[in-house]
């Protein structure tokens, strides 16, 4: 089988100024290319080549050639100016990656039915409706951390907690209905199915779905359990005909303008799924990265818990008093910047184009490197440092998309302002009671689709205050 060179393009200056050359990353073997080493820490990996090889390079996986770009002006014409060129790499009749778990979903889907169903999820995320959600949040924060076990000095997984407190703030806020007495069996049934999709998309050697592997079985059963969860939440909605006003409920009601169709049971699935998974997945890491920054950086710590000290006391964080906290919210946005949900964007080109003066085939894919992005050191002083202070200077427009944690143009995150909503206020919830210090010597990023902690971070519990609030 042949396999197509990136081959070097001459640099051109592109519309924003910018000039970039294509690099091809040296070392790739016959048949396999980089795979073997991009396997073994895809985020290492492409860290290390950005670092030594510039802003726009190229490299195999098998027979597949990805595009790799690292800079904010490429990142902007892919996803902002050139967004109808540059369109999702999932296809619906040949699943691959994350259409293998979620379908043909928001966070998959591309045309006319991506459009559809955006204008019906949309109102749900508006900052009206999610102030209005704030309360059940931190009501949802406090009956976790009161289920924490009593012995403080006895390590937890904060990682894994941050997982089960946002899927309880997913299914609350957005189905209405508790997923309690089920976190274990999500949790794990999530992260098989997101590594499964992750490698079926990454691996050229990953074997197809119907061979019946060890692997493929365990992926079957875990995503029939992910189904059958939604499946049945979707029927008790319709058996008692009870009205929520939440996202299940605009999800019932979808028409289609010309035809009046309602979305059909799959459909309502993919898209139920989508933000049940993605809606809580993301900030769950932010989460975890953060509490362990803070860990890491006592002088940083000190001045978390001042502030929330100061501001809030003993009275329980409510949304009115997050514009009062912005220390918090740096907090959150620096730890954003530093471990990103999302370390790379995939795209693929639609037609043939150019971007920042390199030639793209129709059928390149792409990725935005939002890690690297994060951490260029032309557009961010002191590039690998936790420094809060940098959004505080009220100055957040830097260079556009040099920061996109929940990515950017039409493409964007459909719940950016809910997971900047429930973030710091989480953060202040928990902080404003507990001290939680690292209990294990390293703790490693692992990219599985999003950028998770590898065995998750063990800490222990310090209590700070005891509120007199109830948290049952």
């Amino acid at each position: 089988m042949l396999m197509r060179e990136c081959g070097t393009v001459r640099p051109v200056m592109s519309d924003s100024g910018s000039s970039f050359k294509l690099v091809d990353v040296p070392g790739g073997l016959p048949l396999f290319g980089h795979a073997g080493i991009f396997k073994k820490d895809p985020l290492r990996t492409m860290a290390e080549w950005w670092r030594r090889y510039g802003d726009a390079l190229c490299f195999r996986l098998g027979p597949k050639t990805l595009h790799l770009f690292s800079h904010p002006d490429l990142a902007e014409e892919i996803l902002v100016r050139q967004a109808d060129r540059f369109v999702k790499v999932y296809d619906p009749r040949r699943p691959v990656g994350l259409a293998l778990v979620l379908g043909n979903g928001l966070v998959t889907s591309s045309g006319e039915v991506w459009k559809r169903h955006r204008r019906i999820i949309q109102p749900i995320f508006h900052r009206a409706r999610l102030t209005a959600m704030a309360d059940r949040m931190v009501q949802i924060g406090e009956q976790r951390i009161a289920g924490w076990p009593n012995q403080t000095e006895r390590p937890i997984d904060i990682a894994a907690e941050m997982m089960a407190l946002t899927l309880e703030v997913i299914s609350h806020t957005m189905f209405t209905t508790s997923v309690a007495h089920h976190l274990d069996h999500i949790g794990r049934a999530l992260r098989v199915s997101l590594r499964y999709a992750f490698d079926s998309f990454h691996n050229p050697l990953h074997p197809p779905t119907w061979l019946p592997t060890r692997r493929n079985r365990e992926f079957h059963q875990v995503t029939a359990f992910l189904d059958g969860l939604i499946y049945d939440l979707i029927a008790e909605r319709r058996r008692s005909g009870a009205r929520h006003d939440d996202l299940l409920d605009r999800l019932l009601d979808a028409r289609d303008e010309e035809t009046g169709a309602g979305l059909t049971d799959r459909e309502l699935r993919d898209e139920a799924l989508t933000i049940f998974a993605a809606g809580h997945e993301t900030t769950a890491n932010a989460l975890a990265w953060t509490w362990y920054l803070l860990a890491t950086h006592p002088d940083v710590k000190a001045r978390f818990h001042e502030e929330l000290d100061h501001v809030l006391g003993d009275k329980r964080p409510t949304a009115d008093d997050l514009p009062n906290l912005p220390y918090t919210r740096a907090l959150f946005d620096e730890s954003l910047r530093l471990f990103p949900p999302a370390p790379a964007i995939q795209r693929k080109a639609a037609t043939e184009t150019t971007v920042g003066g390199l030639t793209l085939p129709a059928g390149s894919v792409v990725l935005i490197g939002t890690y690297n992005l994060h951490r260029h050191p032309a557009f961010w002083p002191d590039p690998d440092r936790l420094l809060p202070e940098r959004w505080l200077k009220g100055d957040r427009s830097f260079s556009r998309c040099a920061y996109i944690p929940f990515g950017a143009g039409p493409r964007a995150c459909v719940g950016t302002h809910f997971a900047l909503l429930e973030g710091p206020l989480l953060l202040a919830l928990i902080g404003q009671r507990y001290d939680l210090r690292l209990a294990q010597e390293r703790v490693e990023p692992q990219l599985m689709v999003t950028l998770r902690p590898k065995d998750g971070i063990l800490m222990t519990r310090h209590p700070r205050r005891r509120l007199a609030t109830s948290a049952a």
